[in-house]
């Protein structure tokens, strides 16, 4: 388990310095800069050029590469080329409104997709199974923005209960933000839940096919204690994958979203950063977007290991 762990650790490093360097040179491909985007078109070429200057964008591109890298190290991304801010302090706002709505999207759609997963296999080809699996392939086929655009008309136009778009910058409270993260992680949640439970009801369905579920009923138990005790636990290890993903996905900021409801997360701050060219946000998103999926990935995992003996096993005799 330890060098199972670590060996994923010294992927993650990898992949991190990987996504920081793809983007670095995604960017640099880009015509313009951010000198550009600041002072507008109809800046000289000489206000131009002393803005670059101040910036450091007369360095060469590797330079600035490794100077950042070495200020990631040690915890400082750098300065905003836009905004002038620290962007620690700026990623650190978004992030934690992101979380706002991230954490009640992972909580009821999780708890709601497993439950609807777990019914439609047990139902298998009955009416709870043709109602649930028809609504998750319309909430798999469905683009986030129109469920988006839905939620608005029902619930900001037509019953006036949310707000339809959040008005507070990034520094707002919690306590300013609150009514308006209903309906983001209402949608986030109807996204995730669709591809939760199509995977756990088919895998639902493999497990109450298996030979010793099949014994366990044999042997007098009832359907609750067999799905509880003998086929749930198994039934997850396939799902945790797809979980991890859509975790990682929700926690990196959902950039259609954020965009729709005009709300202040990671995923705002990552299209405003592309649009002013500012590479040290874009490169610190990209680092914690890296981190988070290599974390969901090493959780889901650590916990498939915890829930079968099996790949306990198999991870010891590894290392």
């Amino acid at each position: 388990m330890t060098l199972f762990v670590a060996r994923r650790l010294g992927a993650m490093v990898l992949t991190v310095v990987l996504a920081s360097l793809l983007v670095f040179v995604a960017l640099q491909a880009l015509p313009g800069d951010v000198a550009t985007q600041i002072l507008g078109r109809d800046a000289t070429p000489e206000a131009v050029q002393v803005l670059r200057d101040q910036l450091g964008l007369d360095q060469p591109a590797w330079r600035r590469y490794l100077e950042w890298v070495g200020g990631a190290i040690q915890g400082d991304f750098g300065t905003s080329l836009a905004s002038g801010e620290a962007v620690g302090s700026e990623l650190a706002l978004h992030l934690r409104n992101t979380l706002l709505i991230a954490v009640l999207a992972i909580a009821g759609g999780l708890l709601f997709s497993l439950v609807l997963g777990v019914v439609a296999g047990l139902y298998r080809d009955r009416w709870p199974d043709h109602l649930i699996s028809g609504a998750s392939l319309v909430g798999m086929s469905v683009p986030e923005f129109v469920v988006a655009t839905v939620l608005v008309l029902l619930f900001s136009v037509t019953i006036p209960v949310f707000p339809a778009v959040v008005l507070d910058d990034a520094d707002a409270t919690v306590g300013q933000l609150l009514p308006a993260i209903w309906l983001p992680a209402l949608a986030l949640s109807i996204a995730l839940a669709a591809y939760v439970v199509r995977m756990m009801r088919a895998s639902v369905i493999d497990v109450m096919a298996s030979e010793y579920v099949q014994t366990a009923r044999l042997r007098g138990l009832g359907t609750g204690r067999v799905v509880l005790r003998h086929a749930l636990p198994n039934a997850v290890l396939p799902t945790l994958n797809v979980i991890a993903l859509n975790v990682a996905w929700l926690v990196g900021g959902v950039v259609v979203v954020e965009t729709v409801f005009n709300y202040p997360g990671i995923g705002t701050l990552m299209i405003d950063a592309v649009y002013d060219r500012d590479l040290p946000v874009l490169q610190a998103i990209a680092v914690l977007s890296a981190v988070v999926y290599a974390l969901c990935n090493l959780a889901a995992d650590v916990a498939a290991m915890g829930l079968n003996p099996r790949l306990r096993a198999g991870g010891r005799s590894t290392a």
